[in-house]
């Protein structure tokens, strides 16, 4: 499969699906209090904080078009490597933190076959946490050439809504999106065994472009 299915031009930015039921109410309210606030002080007094909430919002949701890098396994999460930690079966799970900062959008580690999307309900704590580890989760697992794919998308504090883009069976290319996780928090990857990792903790990582496994 290719490496993209990109149509926009490099560089563009979008807005990520799954944002309105935030956006356009904030959007709506900055817009209503600047054009009330040439006749009413308290519009006038609204439309700074409503509009500075609607441009973080903006920011918050924002879907850049990017060139999917080369590699078996790329990130599928813009972050911070937050642990690499040894799996019993023998997979190798790192784990990448998203703060508000970061886009949002998750990106297919690999192509293949979209196998699972399985909500699994649970809390809400901080993604640095480790009782975060049984929080609100979307789990994937992908059918692709080096066996099965799991990946985890975790809800945090204030990411309280994940929102799935592909359903069970749908085939996926490397760096497609595959889901939104409203204002950021952790998504898990779960390398086969014998594969080796390519990133430390600490590392910023972007989504289709960082490269995870070695060669």
């Amino acid at each position: 499969m290719p490496h993209s299915q990109n149509t926009a031009p490099r560089g563009s930015v979008r807005i990520a699906r799954g944002a309105s039921p935030w956006l356009l109410p904030t959007v709506a309210t900055a817009a209503v209090s600047l054009v009330r606030s040439r006749r009413s002080k308290r519009a006038a007094a609204l439309a700074v904080p409503a509009t500075a909430l609607a441009a973080g919002m903006l920011w918050f949701f924002r879907d850049p078009e990017r060139e999917i890098a080369p590699g078996r396994v790329i990130s599928p999460a813009d972050g911070v490597v937050q642990s690499i930690m040894p799996w019993k079966d023998g997979r190798t799970r790192v784990a990448i933190f998203m703060s508000p900062l970061n886009v949002h959008v998750n990106r297919a580690p690999l192509a293949g076959t979209v196998t699972s999307v399985e909500h699994v309900p649970g809390g809400f704590v901080p993604a640095f946490n480790k009782e975060s580890e049984n929080n609100e989760r979307v789990v994937w697992h992908f059918d692709t050439e080096l066996g099965d794919i799991e990946m985890v998308q975790i809800a945090g504090a204030v990411a309280r809504r994940i929102v799935p883009y592909v359903p069970q069976g749908t085939k996926v290319e490397q760096g497609e999106r595959i889901g939104l996780i409203r204002f950021g928090s952790r998504v898990d990857i779960y390398l086969p065994e014998g594969v080796e990792v390519d990133v430390e903790v600490g590392q910023p990582t972007t989504a289709g472009v960082t490269r995870i496994d070695r060669v």
